[in-house]
């Protein structure tokens, strides 16, 4: 995980009583987090050593480093580590290259670097990926380095060959301890999920086909999910650089991943249909039978190929021409089970190759229907912009404030701003993280007093200093190891070996640290006050504007003036709706209640989606009469979402919008062929997701009534 998303996982509010009790009840029996504080101990011992031995000019650096990206699980630690040198090594070609060049021009300087720090911040929040960090750090490194030296701008080039070494010892300190010494892989941690979120899937899919009523616990329940899948999406970044047998296994877990959240539309708009069909006693017992034994195939991870196959044969045999709308709803049901069979087994297919590490048969890459939907990420390029404008303008107000006040530490002030702007960009709201981080720092100033003042002026060479130092480096390295408080221990080890002037000379300036940590703790707060007047937002914002992208597609994908998505294309944009439903999931939990996007359900409108796409697919090959129908249905839908994205809420379907689709319905209702009837199951599909009424449906004309068919495998695949 990047430090962003890190520190998007921080709780906003302070420690609670329980929050304690919780942690240490898990200091007791995590013995595989006292292993690990341990070796990140002995990783910033070794890079302090190494530091002063080849006279770094801020060894405290590489031992702050080793704090900054350790990581319990060892694929994590070194892709964070791979990354950081990366940005670090950018960052300081562009100090270079930048300082000299504008010095003899404070304002122009201070513009470079602003202008530097904002187009790399908005690439680290479009990326999305833990490889955003490698922008992030080129972002604030430039602060980091340029700001101390405009006052002797020929020292610029070796500040920052410092930095790069710097940086380097201690991530080569943490990664080889780390990597050596009872390395955590990351793979069985992502199995682990897998495991976990298939078992989810099996008994929501009891649920679905029982047609039990949905209750906002289990809405709740489903949206977590949602959520795990994008953090499963996160860790497979990581098993590039694990140690596990899962190394080099990305691409397949990402594929994975997209399986696993395609699942969420389809159980939705399946336990709708269950529960319709229900309502209106329209399940026979063959299909009641089906669907009970459909959720005992699901529930069993390891179900038998026979016991497959036999299922699939009594889904087709079920399959007959729809005379009416319960019909057409038997036919949408069959439809779905066999879309959800086939993503179900796609994701046990996937599951057995991955944990095989590789080495079991090749599982193909996508079957028909609805299994299929790329790998896609929703980015927000304004909120990208936003956040960078924001950095931009806190570098520059900051640096007007340090050059005005002539502020001997003001350089420090402007470096920190920067960080904590970067380091919480990817949040709505920053402020009340880069507050803790600024409070933490605080604490890690109190320590770094203590140590400079009480205790270091009663050692003498490196083994006494390692001895007092161990102590306190193996505690911020277990508190750093429990998620809940990971960003706070960050911050304390982070800064303190800074603030402590851990240097090869001793100086107990009183003066310079108080400044110092003075500089420090204000900068972040500076950081705070301007990121909430500028951009600080809320969860609902948040949660509206990424439910605005998705009708905004849902709107364009339906105009039938548009040209319709092809290929691979429809199966990006189906990624893209299912991406963004992991991104509505923790803002939605943090609304309150009564809120109008809380009650939002986006899994209605991302089923919408997905038959707009499939009507779409087909549309160009349906009969005159039949086209001419779905292209009015499409227009209305087109209006509608246009409506929907001008109040920015979801409102209800008009009457001539439902009448377009009923038209639509019942003109197709009697074709047989493959492409008609997967045009008529998205239509029915969308009436479903937009309203529950029974539709108006014209009866077939009596001059072409549909003849009875026997089932037809080309169309029964649809």
């Amino acid at each position: 995980m990047t430090a962003t998303t890190e520190a998007a996982t921080e709780p906003a509010a302070g420690l609670t009583l329980r929050t304690l009790r919780d942690f240490w009840n898990d200091v007791w029996k995590g013995t595989g987090n006292w292993v690990f504080a341990a070796k990140t101990a002995a990783a910033a011992l070794a890079a302090l050593y190494i530091g002063f031995s080849i006279e770094l000019p801020r060894p405290y650096w590489a031992a702050g480093t080793v704090f900054i990206v350790s990581q319990p699980l060892a694929g994590a630690m070194r892709s964070k580590s791979a990354f950081r040198v990366l940005g670090t090594f950018i960052g300081a070609v562009a100090t270079v290259a930048i300082v000299p060049n504008f010095v003899n021009s404070p304002p122009l300087l201070c513009v470079a670097m602003a202008l530097w720090t904002m187009t790399c911040l908005v690439f680290a929040l479009l990326d999305r990926t833990p490889r955003s960090y490698v922008f992030m750090l080129a972002a604030y490194s430039t602060a980091l380095i340029g700001f101390p030296t405009v006052t002797d701008p020929g020292t610029v080039f070796d500040a920052a060959l410092a930095r790069v070494e710097e940086i380097t010892v201690g991530i080569l300190c943490a990664t080889v301890i780390g990597s050596v010494v009872f390395p955590r892989g990351i793979g069985p941690v992502v199995t682990g999920r897998v495991d976990a979120f298939l078992a989810h899937v099996g008994r929501w899919t009891r649920e679905a086909l029982e047609g039990r009523e949905e209750t906002d616990m289990i809405r709740i329940e489903r949206r977590r999910l949602a959520a795990d899948a994008v953090e499963l999406q996160m860790m497979a970044t990581h098993l590039d650089y694990d140690t596990s047998h899962l190394h080099g296994m990305s691409q397949e877990v990402r594929q994975l991943r997209q399986k696993l959240v395609m699942l969420l539309p389809i159980l939705s708009g399946l336990g709708d249909r269950v529960r319709a069909l229900k309502a209106d006693g329209d399940l026979s017992p063959e299909l009641e039978a089906l669907l009970a034994d459909a959720a005992g195939w699901a529930e069993n991870v390891n179900a038998p190929v026979e016991q497959t196959a036999a299922l699939r044969a009594r889904v087709a045999a079920l399959r007959t021409t729809p005379a009416d709308w319960q019909g057409v709803l038997t036919l949408n049901l069959l439809s779905r089970l066999k879309d959800l069979m086939d993503s179900i087994q796609d994701c046990r297919d996937l599951r057995a190759y991955i944990r095989s590490g590789g080495h079991g048969p090749k599982v193909r890459r996508r079957r028909g229907g609805r299994a299929g939907a790329e790998v896609a990420m929703h980015r927000d390029l304004g909120m990208a912009v936003w956040s960078g404008l924001g950095v931009a303008l806190t570098i520059l107000l900051g640096s007007a404030i340090w050059i005005g006040t002539e502020w001997p530490e003001g350089a420090t002030a402007v470096q920190m701003a920067a960080v904590a702007c970067c380091f919480f960009a990817a949040q709505d709201n920053p402020v009340p993280a880069i507050v803790d981080f600024a409070t933490y720092s605080g604490v890690a100033a109190l320590l770094a007093g203590i140590y400079m003042f009480l205790i270091m002026p009663h050692l003498d060479g490196f083994f006494m200093l390692a001895l007092a130092l161990a102590p306190l480096f193996v505690l911020i390295a277990r508190i750093i190891a429990n998620p809940a408080l990971a960003g706070r221990g960050l911050a304390v080890g982070a800064t303190m070996p800074t603030l402590a002037g851990l240097t090869n000379t001793y100086n107990a300036d009183f003066a310079g640290y108080l400044n110092g940590a003075m500089a420090l703790v204000l900068g972040m707060t500076f950081a705070a006050m301007m990121t909430a007047v500028v951009r600080a937002v809320g969860a609902e914002w948040g949660a509206r504007r990424i439910l605005r992208a998705c009708w905004a597609d849902i709107r364009t994908m339906a105009d039938p003036r548009v040209p319709a998505p092809e290929g691979g294309l429809r199966s990006l944009l189906a990624g893209k709706l299912l991406d963004r439903m992991g991104l509505l999931v923790p803002r939605m939990a943090a609304l309150p209640n009564g809120s109008e996007v809380a009650a939002t359900d986006a899994l209605a409108d991302i089923r919408t989606g997905m038959n707009i796409m499939e009507l779409r697919g087909v549309e160009n090959t349906l009969p005159a009469e039949a086209r001419k129908a779905v292209d009015g249905a499409l227009t209305e839908l087109a209006a509608h979402y246009r409506k929907v994205c001008r109040a920015g809420a979801q409102r209800d379907p008009s009457p001539a919008l439902l009448a377009r689709i009923d038209a639509a319905i019942g003109t197709l209702m009697p074709m047989s062929d493959r492409r008609p009837r997967q045009a008529l199951m998205a239509l029915a599909g969308i009436r479903r997701a937009l309203s529950d009424g029974v539709p108006q449906l014209t009866p077939p004309t009596p001059a072409a009534p549909p003849a009875p068919q026997p089932p037809n495998p080309e169309s029964l695949a649809a």
